[in-house]
């Protein structure tokens, strides 16, 4: 299993100290927030995208790309009546992926719960219609840099559109493109009608990137979740991308979260 971390986990961290961390635990990978590189992923110029790239690199570790896409931006909407704001978050999305692969990376999760929510008075086959909109306007951007684009379900506690694995591959189906791909995450999986594991096995022609934690919001191995049949299951269906730690309580500490969430998934495995 090839082991990743996100980075905003390590707040106040120099990126080349988490780097240096990480890979000296044993992760290959490690996951990025643009928000802790910039207010806005065009912000982040040409050169210190090869510093970024080169540190990690110079530690043995991937950037395998970007999650929290809008999270903290103001103007860009995934699901919007508006065709300018449609237009504008397309063009967005298409500079994190040129960003992701200035990085080294092929991977963009698309999470971000509050640019997605159904506008009031449409409904969500409506709202559906406008997601995909914006999403066909982002193909040809994936199409030049090799970027995935993953649809990541999430709880409707947190967003009332695409709150199952069924929801996204419906819109994946929808448009037909091979960079158009479904992203999991355990928390998440809460909301589905089976098991994490039945979801994974329903699901492997779509599965591209996967999220590990608890849905207590902390790491793996620190709530009440059994990662076995996870990984039985991501065995089972051949699964070769990067299994991703991803919290959302950060306590005790970054370090303690990194050690022994790595170590718990390998226990596991």
């Amino acid at each position: 299993m090839n082991y990743a971390i996100c980075n905003e986990t390590f707040d106040g961290w120099a990126h080349d100290r988490v780097c240096g961390f990480i890979a000296e635990l044993g992760y290959a990978g490690l996951e990025i927030a643009p928000f802790t590189l910039a207010p806005l992923i065009t912000d982040v110029q040409p050169l210190q995208r090869r510093e970024l790239r080169a540190q990690a690199e110079a530690e043995g570790i991937h950037i395998l790309g970007l999650h929290w896409l809008l999270a903290k931006t103001n103007g860009f909407q995934l699901i919007s009546p508006v065709e300018e704001v449609r237009n504008a978050t397309a063009d967005y999305l298409g500079e994190l992926a040129r960003c992701a692969a200035d990085l080294g990376g092929d991977i963009l999760v698309l999470g971000s719960p509050k640019q997605r929510n159904v506008p009031a008075g449409f409904t969500v086959d409506r709202a559906c219609d406008f997601a995909v909109d914006v999403l066909e306007r982002v193909l040809p951007v994936l199409d030049e840099t090799g970027v995935s684009l993953c649809l990541e379900p999430l709880t409707p506690h947190e967003t009332d559109f695409m709150n199952t694995a069924a929801d996204a591959v419906a819109i994946i189906e929808r448009l037909g493109h091979p960079l158009l791909r479904l992203h999991l995450d355990v928390k998440a999986m809460t909301a589905e009608p089976q098991s994490a594991a039945e979801t994974i096995r329903k699901y492997p022609a779509h599965l591209k990137h996967f999220h590990a934690n608890d849905p207590n919001l902390r790491g793996p191995g620190f709530g009440d979740t059994d990662f076995v049949p996870i990984f039985a299951a991501l065995k089972a269906i051949d699964y070769s991308g990067y299994v991703s730690v991803e919290v959302f309580d950060y306590s005790p500490d970054p370090e303690t979260i990194a050690r022994e969430s790595l170590a718990y998934m390998m226990r596991c495995e």
